[in-house]
């Protein structure tokens, strides 16, 4: 390295440092000074630059006095979302609240961090403009304010993101580059942007501003739901958390901060286990908004002192959780807002039943052919969809019989189908059945029904979300 760029690193360094010890990340104006400095991580064959904001051997924690500087400068600007009773408190033991943050423009809690962070860039970099690479959620905040503050704002986002979102950032006047496999090539290359073009990278999850941003939330909390005993929050890159926990143990240092992350992407719990933010393998997840393989260590260092509790919950429950605020309370989210609500489903959070609980419904940005899936989903693991094969008659009214019988059972058949080549017996036939009941009660009454009357019949294994306590 020349010992031009190690004076540019350390100056980076130097200058957030300072800033953070005057008090706030509000006086803070976002200069940007771009280090020629390179890890040897690898992403895509490119090396990626180093991120000054977000440095492993520096991070940085915030202070309560960052949250209200961000709720300050941001009043206006988002949505105070909502924070009602739940209609099924009473189903789940517990005086339960949903903080509604998906009910923000863009459908998610990023704009509050967003629109913290563009507000407090320095006027030279206002005009000349922020970069960041997202699959999302953080890349329509980003757009969205940018556009509203006349802010350019460039957005690289990987060719996996849906198409509807990346519409959506061009609409909302943001240059959108579609590039790379995956995140880590589109930041590798919003990164290299961020050096030849001036512009300042914005990390969706672990930028300072960011995490004080998303920390407006826990104050709005507070103010809607005196002293509640427990927090629930969905946890991906672990900005959220970092910036709700700072808040609400500030004003109210007794309330549990419980943070809920799905097995097929459970970052935090792995950096808990190992020390430190540590690479952990993601599996596709219906929750893929807290699918990020690496929690920030701005995030994790501010949250871990904090944290109560960590809490890793099956797919299942996060299916079932989706369809439950469908029905119970009209809500609309996607897997990383249904989160929370799974862990109380899944009975990990019995210890506070009869206690006043909130929970975070972070986002709402479903794709509509996944919305179906997760509800069918949500049927089938909680044993209302089911399915299963049987042999009746072949002779004139064999398939009626059978029909007739579901009928009077109360049973809704959703499809049907029958098969002849592959039996042994000519004078049998063997019919699919996948239908709709009440619940897994009105299931078994079903299962054991036909049982009564034909001999051959194969029903599919026992719901993934079922388990003793429901039984």
């Amino acid at each position: 390295m020349s010992q031009e760029a190690k004076e540019q690193t350390q100056n980076v360094q130097n200058g957030v440092s300072a800033n953070k010890s005057n008090g706030s990340a509000e006086h803070c104006k976002l200069e940007l000074t771009v280090p020629n400095t390179r890890t040897r991580h690898v992403s895509g064959g490119v090396e990626e630059i180093v991120d000054p904001f977000c440095d492993s051997k520096n991070p940085k924690q915030i202070s309560f006095h960052d949250v209200t500087s961000a709720a300050f400068l941001i009043k206006g600007g988002v949505e105070r979302t909502p924070c009602p009773r739940s209609t099924s408190s009473e189903t789940y033991g517990m005086e339960l609240y949903f903080k509604k943050d998906f009910l923000q423009y863009t459908g998610s809690f990023k704009e509050r961090g967003a629109r913290y962070a563009l507000l407090s860039l320095s006027e030279e970099q206002k005009r000349k403009g922020v970069i960041s690479a997202s699959l999302g959620n953080h890349a329509l905040a980003l757009c969205y304010h940018g556009w509203k503050l006349s802010i350019p704002v460039t957005v690289v986002m990987p060719k996996a993101a849906p198409i509807m979102k990346v519409q959506k950032c061009r609409n909302y006047k943001a240059r959108v580059i579609v590039e790379g496999q995956d995140m880590g090539e589109a930041k590798s290359l919003a990164m290299r942007m961020s050096r030849e073009e001036q512009l300042l990278y914005i990390n969706g999850y672990d930028h300072p501003h960011i995490m004080a941003g998303q920390g407006t939330i826990g104050l709005e909390i507070l103010e809607q739901v005196p002293e509640p005993d427990a927090v629930v929050v969905p946890v991906g890159g672990g900005g959220l958390i970092a910036g709700i926990a700072t808040a609400v143990k500030a004003l109210s240092p007794k309330t549990k901060i419980i943070g809920v992350e799905s097995e097929k992407c459970a970052s935090f719990s792995r950096a808990m286990e190992n020390n430190g933010p540590i690479s952990t393998p993601i599996k596709n997840t219906l929750a893929d908004g807290l699918a990020v393989p690496k929690v920030g260590v701005n995030a994790y260092a501010t949250a871990l002192p904090l944290i109560d509790r960590m809490v890793v919950v099956k797919e299942e429950w996060i299916a079932v959780a989706i369809l439950r605020l469908v029905e119970e309370e009209k809500c609309v989210v996607e897997g990383a807002g249904g989160a929370g609500l799974a862990a109380i489903l899944a009975g990990h959070l019995d210890d506070l039943k009869g206690k006043k609980v909130v929970v975070l419904l972070c986002g709402g940005n479903i794709d509509t052919t996944v919305f179906g899936r997760c509800l069918e989903r949500g049927l089938a693991a909680e044993g209302r969809l089911v399915k299963f094969n049987v042999e009746v008659s072949d002779r004139p009214g064999g398939i009626n019989d059978l029909c007739s019988r579901l009928v009077r059972l109360g049973v809704s058949i959703k499809d049907i189908m029958h098969e002849r080549a592959w039996l042994r017996d000519i004078y049998t036939v063997e019919v699919k059945v996948i239908c709709e009941t009440r619940d897994w009660e009105h299931s078994l009454e079903l299962k054991n029904e036909l049982k009564k009357y034909y001999t051959k019949v194969e029903f599919s294994d026992v719901p993934l979300a079922i388990n003793d306590k429901t039984l």
